[in-house]
């Protein structure tokens, strides 16, 4: 290690990595697809399905997102020629779908909904797409009228992340600032240790007043913030987890397997961290799954409605596993009609998505 790359605030230059062959966009999937099928257990409540529930957690797969965003998302705006870039390029790669399916669900809702056009198009469906659209779901997760025979009445449940998403977008920036004042192992050692602490406390204040308010608070960004630390650190230190990556991934599975008698709260985020970025940056490459282009986000922003609808005609409780394939086969048709049409357009020429279909 040469002087000008130890970790100090004079000296916190962005790792070089060059990772063309890589299979973040495969685990990207196969975290989303996950979220799918827990949620049609959860959603339909069919017990047949209840299998999935016991083999998968969608709960790890959200916190997988979480990781390999905040690797990849370190690594954007490390690249990025300014801030400016970096925000247009995240702009372009979130919001053009989700603007969409915002307004495909609120027009479209009108027509599954129980209440009259007249009733339908009120004041609360201005709500909603206003709400949704600046990522506040939680303000407005309804439509009127809708899925009033589900078990729940949420339109996307799924979106709630993307606000998450969005505030950590805005999150990196500043923390690229502190990493040059204060020094970035320190930096990333105290987010870490804030984020643990804060969703420590807003467990233990559930359990003290049996309120899911606090629970609700920790899965937002502060509880959430140390899967986005365990993968930046993964980015700005993948020299040593790739150097030491038997040894890391031994403990971090070992971990997973003990975690009934550890601090888990402190150890999962660093856990997580180092299978993810080892399986996506480390092992062989398994195919390049990014040449077909990237669906994992509009099976994750479409699947909750779709399911929301075939559950609310009751096309679950004859054959749930036959309409779990309906269900797959209608969100991967939806979501590969939102790549091509509506992602991909937006998309800079110099993406490797766009560059696949050219080279």
């Amino acid at each position: 290690m040469t002087a000008h790359s130890r970790d100090t605030p004079a000296a916190v230059a962005a790792p070089d990595l060059k990772l063309r062959q890589n299979n973040f966009d495969l685990l990207r999937f196969l975290f989303a697809f996950v979220v799918f099928l827990v949620h049609t257990y959860v959603l339909s409540g069919a017990e047949a399905l209840s299998v999935l529930s016991r083999l998968l957690s969608s709960e790890i797969a959200v916190k997988s997102f979480f990781v390999v965003s905040g690797f990849l998302i370190f690594m954007s705006y490390e690249n990025s020629r300014d801030i400016k870039s970096y925000f247009v390029k995240r702009a372009r790669r979130i919001y053009p779908a989700y603007f969409a399916i915002v307004i495909i669900c609120a027009v479209l809702g009108s027509v599954f909904s129980v209440s009259t056009w007249g009733d339908y198009f009120s004041p609360q469906v201005v709500k909603y797409v206003s709400a949704n659209l600046l990522f506040l779901n939680f303000l407005q997760p309804n439509l009127p009228g809708l899925f009033e025979s589900n078990s729940l009445q949420a339109v996307n449940g799924a979106l709630w992340t993307l606000k998450i998403e969005v505030m950590f977008y805005l999150f990196v920036p500043l923390a690229v600032i502190a990493f040059r004042k204060l020094g970035r192992m320190p930096v990333l050692v105290t987010l870490y240790i804030c984020s643990v602490i804060y969703s420590v406390v807003m467990e233990g204040l559930a359990r003290k007043t049996g309120s899911s308010f606090y629970l609700e608070l920790q899965r937002q960004l502060p509880g959430q913030l140390a899967f986005f630390i365990a993968g930046a650190a993964g980015y700005y230190y993948f020299q040593y987890l790739a150097k030491y990556a038997a040894w890391l991934v031994v403990a971090a599975v070992a971990a997973f397997a003990l975690q009934a008698g550890l601090p888990w709260a402190a150890i999962q985020p660093a856990a997580l961290g180092v299978l993810v970025v080892y399986f996506a940056c480390v092992m062989p490459c398994l195919g390049n799954f990014g040449k077909y282009g990237d669906f994992s986000y509009g099976i994750y922003i479409i699947h909750f409605p779709i399911l929301q609808t075939l559950i609310a005609y009751g096309w679950f409780k004859e054959s749930p596993w036959a309409m779990l394939v309906v269900a797959g086969s209608l969100v991967m048709t939806v979501a590969f009609l939102l790549w091509h049409f509506i992602e991909k357009p937006f998309l800079r020429k110099s993406s490797h998505y766009v560059a696949a279909n050219h080279g």
